[in-house]
């Protein structure tokens, strides 16, 4: 384990809220879905209601998930060049990327504000909720992997892969 990523992980507080926001929307997509599929099936008909909440759920569990992966480090990561840096050169790429990744998020937040005002006034054909629903979760999701990414500059939190070996479940 490399001393410089010695920090604290994310609270385990709000870990498991996310892990249980996550757990229940998973469950009412699977049990959503189930119920079409046999209604489908066995009666030749379907709630269209389900399907437009499905793709919702799903939109935001993969956006939380994005966050709770950033904050644990678990995303994909290519340090073929980092890992045989050592000292300032490392310290000066890490930080390097980590800018490249914070204006990249910028970007995301940017675009996804704009998505979220335009969906304001737009209304799903099914269900009629605001499509500005949807594109709020890529808001979320990029801010949220800012705040992660901040506090990974910072020193107070994990940063990505450097102890991977030791945090594989």
């Amino acid at each position: 384990m490399n001393p410089q990523h010695e920090t604290a992980a994310p609270p385990n507080w709000a870990r498991r809220i996310t892990e249980a926001t996550m757990a229940i929307s998973l469950g009412i997509m699977v049990l959503a879905v189930f119920i079409n599929v046999l209604l489908r099936y066995g009666f030749d008909t379907g709630i269209v209601f389900y399907e437009e909440l499905s793709r919702l759920m799903f939109v935001w569990l993969v956006c939380i998930g994005a966050v709770l992966a950033a904050a644990e480090g678990k995303h994909l990561g290519f340090d073929m060049v980092i890992s045989r840096l050592k000292g300032w050169p490392l310290k000066a790429c890490t930080l390097l990327a980590q800018l490249a990744t914070a204006y990249c998020l910028i970007l995301v937040a940017k675009g996804s504000w704009e998505q979220v005002k335009a969906g304001m006034h737009t209304f799903s054909t099914v269900i009629g909720y605001p499509l500005a629903l949807a594109a709020a979760g890529t808001l979320v999701m990029s801010v949220g992997m800012l705040i992660v990414l901040a506090l990974q500059i910072s020193g107070r939190l994990n940063n990505a892969a450097s102890d991977a070996e030791s945090r594989v479940e």
